[in-house]
């Protein structure tokens, strides 16, 4: 029969239908829990076993079992057959003990920035796997210890989705850097928006539609007799307010660049990390991004004010060590680029585009959920590549590298 027949059919509006559409695949989606039943989904993180905690921390596994044994540092939960589990607060609380316990050891085991050490501003932009980029890099940061604030600026809220916080299909209202940094007196502190996640020492700030709004008021006041809009020194101003809270932040750019929150992301970072996929088309884009990111810099210098990185680091995701092209493109990069390339590569990688699909990075997973052999190669990419970052960092304060030192043995272990 026609819906013509149906009588509730006649009496719907197009709006009203459309509406009702998208609420009744909503619902059954819903039930079969593939869709957020609320805005922040506060699904809990997994405990990590002895060897996770080991291997994270840089110990062994016998001496954290012993220290278990004689009731030192927090007390870990006993599974099946005795093994032994931490939270991650449980980690930073053995982190803190063993600082305590082991002076000399401290910076290793506490890497959060001294008296006279700048917070470290990390823009992260240019080409694919911003998101996935930005995420793995947070969570890594924050497993080592760091407290780091993530600042997701796509209007799509990409990266605040994988932090179960779903602002594109459950919209927010002034809670995204929008809030702190629009032109008008509803403007709030940076630290009243902040949320948390799942990850102990990681917040973030959400990114929403609001953000759009931002860009065209921007651009609004940009043609109109207010000149040059001040939108760049607002990022700057608002994250000056948490400073003192955070060791890290990394800002995430929208995919598409827009234009007056991007110029922000590059005027508040103290350095950029460009994403680039080894393709000979992809590797035009990030040329393209580059006079992009370029013109946005000189903007900044000709209105008086100097833009010094500590660095500018580009690299290479969704790598394929089998593709003969790939490798040759790699080579063109390293050429060009050199030392600025990082020499750890992401691979293209089922296990993580499976952990992105349920919503979940692969730290937030176990091997068993992707599959092992998958699982071990993907996280030796990510851990190598976010130690490289940290061993940045690291040299930026002055401190001697040890992360893709013990990146390296972890890696040997897991292969052998």
């Amino acid at each position: 029969m026609p819906h013509s027949a149906n009588p509730t059919f006649q009496m719907d509006t197009t709006s009203e239908r459309i509406q009702r559409h998208g609420k009744e695949l909503w619902d059954r989606l819903r039930a079969r829990g593939a869709a957020p039943e609320k805005i922040l989904d506060d699904r809990p993180l997994r405990p990590f076993s002895l060897g996770e905690v080991a291997e994270i921390l840089g110990v062994s596994g016998s001496y954290l079992r012993q220290l278990s044994i004689d009731g030192l540092g927090p007390t870990p939960e006993l599974g099946t057959a005795g093994r032994r589990s931490y939270t991650l607060r449980q980690i930073n609380e053995l982190r803190a003990y063993l600082a305590s316990t082991r002076p000399k050891e401290a910076l290793k085991f506490c890497p959060r920035r001294r008296e006279g050490e700048k917070l470290q501003i990390i823009s992260v932009a240019g080409g694919p796997s911003t998101t996935t980029t930005s995420l793995y890099l947070t969570q890594g940061l924050a497993l080592q210890g760091f407290r780091v604030l993530a600042v997701d600026l796509d209007p799509n809220g990409s990266l605040s989705e994988m932090y179960g916080y779903f602002t594109a299909t459950l919209p927010v209202h002034n809670a995204s850097m929008y809030a702190a940094i629009r032109y008008d007196d509803r403007r709030v502190s940076l630290s009243s928006i902040i949320q948390k996640t799942l990850f102990d020492g990681l917040d973030f700030v959400p990114g929403s539609s609001e953000l759009e709004q931002f860009e065209e008021e921007s651009s609004r006041r940009y043609r109109s007799k207010w000149g040059y809009p001040d939108a760049s020194i607002r990022m700057v101003e608002a994250l000056k307010q948490v400073e003192e809270d955070y060791d890290v932040v990394v800002i995430h750019c929208a995919p598409e660049c827009g234009g007056f929150l991007t110029a922000g992301a590059f005027e508040a970072a103290t350095g950029v990390l460009v994403t680039a996929r080894p393709q000979l088309a992809d590797i035009a884009k990030t040329t393209m991004f580059l006079n992009f990111f370029s013109h946005f810099v000189s903007l900044i210098e000709k209105a008086g004010r100097s833009v010094n990185y500590d660095f500018i680091k580009f690299l290479v995701t969704r790598h394929n060590p089998r593709d003969v092209s790939e490798q040759e493109a790699i080579a063109l990069l390293r050429a060009s680029l050199g030392d600025d390339l990082l020499t750890a590569t992401v691979w293209e990688s089922d296990a993580i585009r499976e952990a992105g699909l349920k919503n979940r990075s692969l730290y937030e997973l176990s091997a068993g959920d992707v599959g092992r052999s998958a699982y071990e190669q993907a996280m030796e990419t990510l851990n190598s590549t976010n130690a490289e970052v940290m061993d940045i960092i690291s040299e930026v304060w002055d401190r001697p590298p040890m992360y893709v030192m013990r990146a390296s043995r972890t890696a040997g272990k897991a292969s052998s």
